[in-house]
């Protein structure tokens, strides 16, 4: 496995060695020690998620306020997502910056979002499988979430609004900058 730092340090590429042959192909999806290695800390997952989506999805920016904060491991299984993890740590020299990454059920890249960072992503394909571990489990009284299309963000969801399809929820959330609730 490859871990790669983004713009954002904290968070990180994960490139997982593909073993190819006339079978198909074997990867390991999560190495815990290998991961705790790069991250400095202890990790302990407790819960899987899956979606399916189709394209025009945007699911996000979503995150939980402590205690229930969540790290992420996330990837695509099929299709092609855009993710995209924004650093909502008020105290962080990368405040409100965000990093970027198409994952893809081809490229099995993953990403690591640790803690204080928001949550989303688009589907880029016509149908996309997601997947992710949480270290913390679901909290609905915690969860909080931000707006797509806060201006102060900037994030370029490569689609146009008009094929953006998002929860009642989700077209709701606030901008970072009339959100109530970060992280110090």
């Amino acid at each position: 496995m490859e871990f790669i730092q983004q713009n954002i340090p904290d968070v990180l590429l994960i490139k997982p060695t593909v073993h190819l042959d006339g079978r198909g192909y074997f990867i390991e999806t999560f190495r815990q020690d290998l991961l705790e290695d790069v991250i400095g800390y202890s990790i302990n997952f407790l819960q899987d998620n899956e979606s399916k989506s189709t394209k025009g999805v945007l699911r996000g920016l979503h995150y939980q306020l402590p205690p229930y904060t969540q790290a992420k491991l996330v990837r695509v299984i099929k299709g092609r997502v855009l993710d995209v993890a924004v650093d909502i740590r008020r105290s962080s020299p990368t405040f409100s910056q965000h990093v970027v990454a198409e994952l893809t059920g081809e490229n099995k890249h993953q990403l690591f979002i640790p803690h204080g960072f928001a949550h989303g992503f688009v589907v880029l394909s016509e149908h996309a499988t997601f997947a992710y571990k949480v270290d913390s489990y679901y909290a609905p009284k915690h969860d909080r979430g931000l707006a797509f299309n806060d201006p102060t963000l900037d994030i370029d969801w490569q689609l146009p609004s008009q094929q953006l399809q998002l929860s009642a929820k989700d077209q709701s959330q606030p901008t970072l900058n009339n959100a109530k609730e970060l992280f110090e």
